[in-house]
């Protein structure tokens, strides 16, 4: 009965949240204070039933209830109990009812921690939430139910793709959608915004750190997903330009645009139309990722193969929610327009190039994306667009960004001066120009003028932050600055660290494929490999061979290496597992491959990667300064300020 009662939970899920949608709404619209409270209890309820069907779902796996068809195509008994767990969301249905329960999370979360809203704009975020959880649950229940039953039972199950058997999954998904899914919430605040008239700086405030939280977990997930990628793929890259990646890093682009104009709106009151349609276009970007993922027209390894019938619900989603967002902003267009001026040289152009760029840039990898699917959709042939197209059309946009970083936060509000910016950059030009031109000289193996110009693009955009940051603190110590500054600071960091990673780790990592025989060994960047022979291993769940590896440089012992090719027991699929000695300046990447006549040879890749961990460390960084961000004094002041009113009203009342 476990799986009845959480399709049944679903379906009273799907009740609360058109309850959620239509009640609120229309409270809000006539003016009736006894739907609008509907709002809270009804968004609460949908996250208890939802909740209630994913633990059903997760007690079917953990019981191995091979009565589950969804169960039995991704479960066995003999996968660990860990990646029992995990397989909950490792396939398309399971990986639905996840997406649900997170949108279910944010929403019950906004009408817990929203207490500074007025309830009518509240209601009405609130509202447009439960319209999205209405698609989704009915996604659900309609194409992809996850309970349906196998009659009659399978005894036992077909096993999880052993690519999923990893921590990866464990971690990687549930980040990903708590990004992707959360920009829900600054798309209902815009849509919100616009049904009750009400555009000015309030709305933007009030989304502003729910933005933030978004993007940090959307920034997590992505690179969990490139780590992963890295470490389990058993090809040593880190990014690919893959479809189902663009589907991630698109509205990623888009939502930094979003984070850096709501802070416009909020402060200076303009840019309104930019951040009402970068919060719509964000969160649609994020639903086209979904039906990218779910549709069956991308061939990727991170792609669910489903059947068109449902990209085609998910596609029709889509056309109502961008559809109808539009409409909503031509209506309302009147209104959004901003009536504040400011001169060419001010942040506020600083920051409307910095959208501009950005939108750019996603457009761009989103037309190589979906450009190879309309080909093939009119029918007029198959092409291939690969990374040589997206490294040439992304990265000239990232050199002005770039440069643009730099200047951007030195920029007075409204107007300044060229002269005052002048006496300040041009120092930390020469400076850049300097360090950045000498350092593949003076500390990588060759030199490279890409390297020098990376390093000067880095080294700039982390001098003026610096500078920015001491400007700020002169008189007032570290501790007197803001998070919201602190956040931007380290945000801007962090782009610098990126930059150093992929430029350094992009020129200068080597790789060869070789064969070795025992006691053969083979030099690669000052490095030598020593191959010791292969022993048989034995897992919880597969069996395979594992090599062994002596690395060592200049005669000096460095580490033990120990790849692994194992071949799982039900699925008889093989699989890489890279041995790799990490380290902040370089790793080591060992994978094997397959053996090669009487003599115990075997061939393998090995790979030097100077600077790679900088790559995640930079994003790291990014990260804790989008943390610092979301939990800035002033919106929890807001909140207390709020909270204190409506105490002294309730007693006044009294």
């Amino acid at each position: 009965m476990i799986p009845e009662i959480g399709q049944f939970a679903l379906i009273l899920g799907l009740v609360f949240a058109l309850v959620q949608t239509t009640l609120p709404l229309a409270g809000a619209h006539f003016g009736i204070a006894s739907w609008v409270a509907v709002a809270k209890p009804a968004a609460r309820a949908q996250l208890l039933f939802v909740a209630i069907s994913f633990a059903a779902l997760t007690w079917s796996f953990l019981t191995h209830d091979f009565s589950v068809k969804y169960v039995a195509v991704n479960s066995n008994t003999q996968l660990p109990t860990l990646y029992l767990f995990s397989a909950v969301w490792g396939a398309h249905e399971g990986s639905l009812v996840l997406w649900a329960l997170v949108l279910s999370l944010w929403t019950a979360s906004v009408s817990l921690f929203s207490r500074s809203i007025p309830p009518k704009v509240l209601a009405r975020v609130l509202g447009v939430m439960g319209f999205v959880s209405v698609g989704f649950i009915l996604f659900i229940l309609v194409t992809s139910n996850p309970f349906e039953r196998l009659v009659p039972a399978a005894i036992e199950g077909r096993d999880l793709n052993p690519l999923l058997q990893d921590i990866g999954l464990i971690l990687h998904p549930p980040l990903l959608y708590m990004g992707y899914v959360g920009f829900v919430v600054p798309f209902s605040f815009a849509i919100a915004a616009m049904l009750g008239g009400r555009l000015d700086a309030a709305w933007a405030r009030w989304s502003r750190p729910w933005t933030h939280v978004a993007w940090v977990f959307l920034t997590l997930g992505i690179l969990l997903g490139s780590w992963w990628a890295y470490y389990e793929l058993g090809w040593g890259g880190w990014w690919f330009w893959d479809p189902v990646e663009n589907s991630s890093f698109i509205p990623w682009l888009v939502g930094t645009a979003l984070m850096h104009s709501l802070a416009v709106t909020e402060k200076r009151g303009t840019f309104k139309a930019w951040t009402v349609l970068l919060a719509i276009f964000t969160f649609s970007l994020s639903l086209l990722g979904t039906f990218l993922v779910r549709s069956g027209v991308l061939t990727s390894v991170h792609a669910f193969a489903s059947d068109p019938a449902r990209g085609a619900f998910i596609l029709v989603f889509l056309a109502v929610v961008v559809g109808g967002s539009l409409l909503i902003y031509s209506w309302r267009a009147s209104q959004i327009r901003s009536h504040v001026h400011f001169d060419i040289l001010s942040r506020e152009t600083g920051l409307l190039l910095n959208n501009v760029f950005l939108a750019v840039a996603a457009t761009s990898i989103l037309l190589g994306t979906l450009y190879p699917l309309i080909v093939d959709a009119l029918g007029i042939g198959k092409i291939s667009v690969g990374p040589p197209y997206f490294n040439s059309v992304f990265l000239p946009l990232m050199v002005p960004l770039a440069i643009l970083l730099g200047v951007g936060p030195l920029l007075r509000w409204k107007r300044d001066s060229f002269h005052r910016v002048w006496t300040k950059v041009w120092p930390i030009g020469a400076l850049s120009l300097v360090i950045g031109g000498l350092f593949p000289l003076l500390v990588m193996d060759f030199y490279d003028v890409r390297a020098a110009f990376g390093m000067i693009l880095a080294v700039w955009v982390l001098g003026v932050t610096l500078r920015v940051l001491f400007e700020q603190a002169r008189g007032r110590g570290f501790i007197s600055v803001s998070r919201s500054f602190w956040g931007m600071t380290l945000g801007h960091i962090g782009i610098a660290v990126f930059i150093m990673g992929i430029t350094l780790t992009s020129i200068y990592s080597t790789e060869k494929d070789i064969q070795l025989a025992p006691g053969e060994s083979y030099d690669l960047a000052g490095y030598t490999f020593r191959f010791d022979g292969v022993t048989k291993i034995t897992g919880e769940n597969y069996g395979g061979s594992e090599g062994k590896l002596t690395i060592t440089k200049k005669g000096v012992y460095i580490t033990t290496m120990k790849p692994e090719k194992r071949k799982y027991r039900v699925q008889k699929q093989p699989l890489t597992e890279a041995a790799i000695d990490a380290g902040l300046f370089r790793d080591l990447f060992a994978a094997l491959g397959e053996p090669l006549g009487n003599k115990g040879a075997w061939s393998l890749r090995v790979y030097h990667k100077p600077f790679l961990r900088w790559i995640w460390l930079g994003a790291l960084i990014m990260t804790l300064g989008g943390l610092f961000s979301a939990s800035d004094r002033r919106y929890r002041k807001l909140a207390g300020r709020k909270k204190k009113q409506r105490a002294v009203v309730t007693e006044a009342v009294s």
